[in-house]
């Protein structure tokens, strides 16, 4: 499960990272990034990559309401193309999710201590994602995504027994290609991310709650409890 991510890169470094022509919004570091709440995706359209909010938590066209977003903020990469919620959407409205590092919580005896996962170089990367557009009874309309999930890494696995889809940088322009839908291929693109370049480290138990949202969330802590 991915239920927490942080993105506090600087948001030019995320314009050269992605190959974006701008950031059309007023960016805001984020450190505690919640299901619910707007965050910065990245589609491609036309030949180009634009950047924009989606809102974290899958409301599918075919939704009688947005309720059903809360319970959908992750999918299993494992079964996605046997869920017709999302084989629709796998074969032509997939994103990528800018993050720079996310939260589990690794069980120690009686309490769970939130750790932050993350590249060993601190650079940003993508989450693989996907997403569609609900439209309102009175016509408005809500566009939603969801973060898809993996087996875990050797890093991750000591911690939860899943792990976001996190793209190799090579791999993003692929998945970002709405003109090509191979599955097999997508399907190699889904697999735990190089364990050797990530690191863990616990956090503050204030990252629990989506109300903190500050430089607090990422600062190490010598003494998990």
């Amino acid at each position: 499960m991915c239920g927490r991510f942080s993105l506090v890169t600087d948001p030019n470094q995320l314009v050269l990272r992605f190959e974006l022509d701008d950031m059309p919004f007023v960016w805001q570091t984020r450190y505690n990034i919640a299901p619910g709440q707007l965050i910065p995706a990245i589609i491609e359209d036309r030949g180009k990559r634009r950047i924009g909010h989606l809102r974290w938590g899958l409301v599918p066209t075919w939704a009688q309401d947005q309720k059903i977003g809360g319970k959908m903020i992750n999918a299993r990469a494992e079964t996605l193309h046997e869920k017709p919620a999302f084989r629709r959407l796998l074969e032509r409205k997939r994103c990528i999710i800018p993050a720079d590092g996310f939260y589990e919580w690794k069980q120690t005896g009686r309490s769970k201590q939130p750790m932050r996962i993350m590249m060993k170089s601190g650079e940003p990367f993508a989450f693989a994602g996907l997403y569609d557009t609900w439209t309102s009874p009175d016509g408005e309309k809500v566009h939603t995504c969801i973060i898809i999930t993996t087996s875990p890494n050797a890093v991750a696995a000591t911690i939860h027994e899943r792990m976001p889809v996190i793209l190799r940088r090579e791999d993003e322009q692929i998945w970002l290609n709405r003109e090509m839908y191979d599955l097999k291929l997508l399907q190699s693109l889904m697999v735990p991310y190089e364990a050797e370049q990530m690191k863990a480290y616990a956090v503050p138990a204030s990252v629990g709650s989506p109300k903190n949202d500050g430089p607090e969330c990422i600062q190490a802590i010598t003494d998990p409890v």
